[in-house]
């Protein structure tokens, strides 16, 4: 079995200095995301079987973890790490809030994704949606049922900026659209009303799996709190529309420049209520 590298990537470098450390913290939070589907993984940190059976939708975490470097393998279940077919390196710093992802990239070769998570404080009232490209699938555009664009162009990690598209927003309940970059919502391959936004919460929505095979789905990771004192909270199973759970629905560190101020005065008055 083809195996894989990874490192700290630019981006998750930069977003260390967008979003500085807390001189008062110790440590940090790691949350990892299984976003390749079909194929459940043993999870090795520095060696030690960490989390076992790991399954496509799974969320963990946050785990707090020291300051350090960290050596990473993934491998089938049951293979040993031996059998790694993702390893690498990460870097953990003081006060880090950071996820990472098992991906497919848009051409569906498996990968891993480093984001830092922006956990600065949320004005009263509002939410953060976070959308990210991890999915084997092409640029897309993320809309309100309405036609309202909300981040336009997100292509795949893999490929390079804009792979995130980020905004505080009122919090509330929306119907979301995902389409091909510049169809409209005409054109939407996924459908999903009442998406709620709490209140003081990051909500953090990615895109897995792939196209071609109907894997293409939906990850969410909430960390909430962020009105007050963060405290994280993932979860794999989110909302779901069609009677499907979250992961196997149709679907998405550093911010799509130049959209969110656009669409903020729009999406507050289009709000699903």
């Amino acid at each position: 079995m083809r195996k894989f590298t990874f490192g700290l990537t630019v981006m998750a470098v930069l977003a260390l200095i967008a979003f500085p450390a807390s001189a008062q913290e110790s440590g940090g939070k790691v949350t990892v995301i299984h976003g390749i589907p079909g194929l459940t993984v043993d999870v090795f940190v520095n060696g030690e079987l960490t989390l076992p059976a790991f399954e496509p939708g799974d969320v963990a975490g946050p785990l707090d973890l020291p300051a350090g470097d960290y050596d990473l393998a993934i491998a089938p279940e049951g293979a040993g790490i031996e059998g790694a077919v993702l390893t690498g390196m990460a870097t953990v710093t003081d006060g880090l809030n950071a996820s990472i992802v098992a991906y497919l990239s848009e051409a569906g070769e498996p990968g891993i994704a480093i984001f830092v998570n922006d956990t600065s404080a949320i004005a009263a009232g509002q939410s953060r949606l976070i959308v990210r490209h991890t999915a084997a699938a092409p640029t897309v555009d993320i809309l309100l049922a309405d036609g309202t664009l909300l981040f336009a162009g997100v292509t795949n990690f893999a490929n390079g900026e804009p792979f995130e598209g980020q905004a505080d927003v009122p919090a509330g309940t929306y119907d979301v659209r995902i389409a091909p970059a510049g169809g409209g919502v005409e054109a939407a391959v996924f459908s999903a009303d009442g998406v709620e936004l709490p209140e003081g919460t990051a909500r953090i929505i990615y895109a897995t799996g792939s196209l071609t095979d109907g894997s293409f789905g939906l990850v969410i990771q909430d960390i909430t709190g962020l009105h007050s004192t963060p405290d994280e909270v993932p979860t794999g199973d989110g909302f779901a529309a069609n009677g499907l759970p979250l992961w196997a629905l149709v679907a998405a560190g550093l911010a799509v420049a130049g959209t969110a101020g656009a669409f903020l005065p729009k999406l507050a008055s289009r709000r699903s209520r």
